[in-house]
């Protein structure tokens, strides 16, 4: 048979499910509903603006945007005195779905713009609604909406009334019924939705979602009230800095993080180019409670076209999360509910362009005034170096954010540039030393050999230090170095001071090599060596990772969140010059053997206590501690 004609037909749909679809499974939440007809009564002045430029008696009163509540009525009323409708454009509108009375004027206006030679003038619009469906949202709220509307210029009015079920009605208005021009959507809520009622619930969305919007919204709480203003048309960021006062930054700052401290930092731009967009940010003045939690989303409110889309976008990375965040732009695709932003290109490029101008200004920041900075590095320092790990391509400039305590300056402020400019002869490497707290740290044996030759040790107490360490391949062409890890190779660096000339005289090298072959006896599998320690100068021994381990603290880190499967066994490093260490090497070979493990095993459970650590085997340890006191004890005093 031969092959039917081809025939080409339009998809069918069934109106009121497709209706039904559209109310109930775009948006997220029914709050939304006041932010859509705030937008689309936003868009109604903005084309009644740009149509006076032609005409100018079209405008006549300052562009407004009312809210009604009727108690009485159950009724909630959303007036502009925008463009207005004609009846065509009722039946184009708000009787065909998905069809934005915006989009066909930004087509047009776009066309006129092209032919007038002034392309880029479409974009000076601040028109939001794009997709068409906004108006719908009101049938998550109304059982029916009337809409009262008369189009700018045109004296006939008319009135478009639905359930929301698959049909509509319009028939015209009664002379001086409705507005003059504009357009006044009234929602007969249902009985789930009365708590819209409520003049706190419409003045926490307006703000929360609608602040930003160019046109002044306004309140009647009840009929016959005069109307309070809830918003200015006018969002802070959008006024030219030198318009805003520092009061005003701190007000807003305050606003948007519910805190009550000034902010530390300011940052305030607008970028022009390829892409559009408005920052205004801020560095808070103290520490937020929830830095560190982990489920904490981001602090970067969202806004296109001034009406908010997310107010917990991440925008910068996590180790800025500290950063409060205002962002609007025009150029970022939506999705069609408006509340979360399309994966693009361009949203990738104004994140990435946000980051960096934050840390341009921490920069700048951190020449001009040094006070400020070291405050804000005091709140945030620990987030930051968050990024020396997550983040490698930043690592170059957060380096020369980071400040550190060191065993020459513990009180901190130290930038890696002054250390690298600050080594000592022979030293070719920056040395770091992790822990839990500056206090231990600073009083750690292993820095004893460092201190007498004068080297710097960076004091890293951060629980990400021990991360960002092991992956950083250096700083000014000098490599990191844990000083408790391996052997340290400082011998080639001079002592500042010559030993003491009364001090002990360290054992022949046979007689400590029996003694530390001795020790490794005695210790067995708790230690992989004993050896001789460049590093100490008063302490008798001290505990450090092997040449091929991680550094003991990652090690515990790694450990105690279950992600190290055996840890490895760590070597005891001995003083040969401390008292203790020659009267043992004098004992070598006597009869006594008890008593000598005793000590041998008191030495490194003190290296352990000395690093934070419990002793091995806390009974033994006692034990053992009791035998030596006993023996000390029962000797004649002389």
């Amino acid at each position: 048979m031969p092959d039917a004609a081809v025939q080409s037909q339009a998809f069918q749909a069934d109106v009121a499910k497709l209706l039904h679809l559209m109310v109930h499974s775009v948006y997220s939440g029914r709050d939304v509903f006041l932010r859509e007809l705030l937008s689309n009564a936003a868009d109604a002045c903005e084309r009644l603006r740009y149509e006076a430029l032609a005409d100018p008696a079209l405008a006549s009163a300052p562009f407004a945007i009312r809210i009604s509540i009727g108690k009485d009525a159950q009724t909630l009323a959303i007036e502009d005195n925008g463009i207005g409708m004609s009846r065509q454009d009722l039946t184009d509108h708000l009787g065909t779905i998905a069809r934005s009375g915006t989009r066909a004027f930004l087509d047009r206006f776009g066309n006129e713009a092209q032919e007038a030679g002034s392309a880029d003038a479409r974009e000076k619009l601040d028109l939001i609604g794009q997709f068409g469906i906004g108006f719908y949202s009101a049938f998550m709220v109304a059982d029916r909406v009337d809409v009262f509307t008369r189009r700018a210029s045109q004296t006939e009015g008319f009135q478009w009334n639905s359930d929301g079920r698959g049909t509509f009605s319009i028939q015209p208005l009664a002379a001086g019924e409705g507005p003059v021009h504009g357009t006044k959507v009234v929602l007969h809520l249902n009985e789930e939705s009365r708590n819209y009622l409520e003049s706190g619930c419409i003045e926490r969305l307006v703000r929360e979602h609608s602040s930003a919007l160019t046109v002044p919204i306004e309140v009647v709480e009840k009929k016959g009230e005069e109307p309070r203003r809830l918003t200015d048309g006018a969002a802070l960021w959008t006024k030219p800095k030198a318009a805003i006062e520092e009061k005003d930054y701190t007000e807003f700052y305050q606003t948007i993080g519910g805190v009550f401290d000034e902010p530390e930092l300011t940052m305030h731009w607008h970028a022009e180019g390829r892409h559009d967009y408005t920052v205004l940010a801020f560095v808070p003045g103290s520490r937020p409670f929830d830095l560190f939690d982990p489920s904490r989303p981001g602090r970067a409110k969202l806004y296109v076209r001034h009406v908010l889309i997310r107010e917990d976008t991440e925008i910068v990375p996590k180790w800025l999360r500290f950063v409060r965040l205002v962002v609007d732009s025009a150029d970022l695709p939506l999705n069609v509910s408006r509340e979360t932003i399309q994966d693009s290109p361009v949203f990738a490029a104004i994140k990435k362009a946000v980051t960096n101008r934050v840390l341009q200004e921490l920069t700048k920041l951190a020449g001009n005034d040094k006070e400020k900075y070291a405050r804000i590095w005091d709140h945030f320092g620990s987030v930051l170096k968050e990024g020396l790990y997550e983040d490698p391509d930043k690592r170059d400039t957060l380096f020369d954010l980071a400040r550190f305590a060191t065993s020459a300056d513990p009180a901190g402020g130290r930038t890696l540039k002054e250390y690298v400019e600050n080594l000592q002869p022979n030293q070719t490497s920056i040395y770091y030393l992790l822990g839990e707290d500056l206090a231990h740290l600073s009083a750690s044996p292993q820095l004893e050999g460092f201190r007498a030759r004068g080297i710097e040790v960076l004091l890293l107490p951060d629980p990400v230090d021990a991360f960002w360490v092991a992956t950083a391949v250096g700083y000014g062409g000098k490599p990191f170095k844990s000083v408790t890890q391996g052997a340290a190779d400082i011998k080639s660096i001079p002592l500042k001071e010559k030993p003491d000339a009364g001090a002990e005289e360290t054992p022949p090298a046979a007689g400590l090599a029996t003694l530390y072959a001795l020790m490794k006896q005695a210790l067995g599998e708790a230690v992989e060596d004993v050896r001789g320690s460049d590093r100490l100068s008063a302490s008798p021994a001290c505990l450090v990772a092997s040449d091929r381990g991680p550094d003991r603290r990652l090690e515990r880190m790694l450990a105690e969140s279950g992600r190290l499967g055996q840890a490895s066994k760590p070597v005891l490093e001995i003083n040969p010059g401390h008292p203790l260490i020659c009267a043992l090497a004098a004992r070598v070979g006597t009869p006594d053997k008890g008593k000598f493990e005793d000590i041998v095993w008191l030495l490194f459970d003190e290296a352990r206590l000395m690093e934070g650590e419990k002793p091995a085997d806390a009974p033994h340890f006692a034990a053992r501690l009791t035998r030596i006191l006993v023996d000390a004890a029962s000797r004649p005093t002389s």
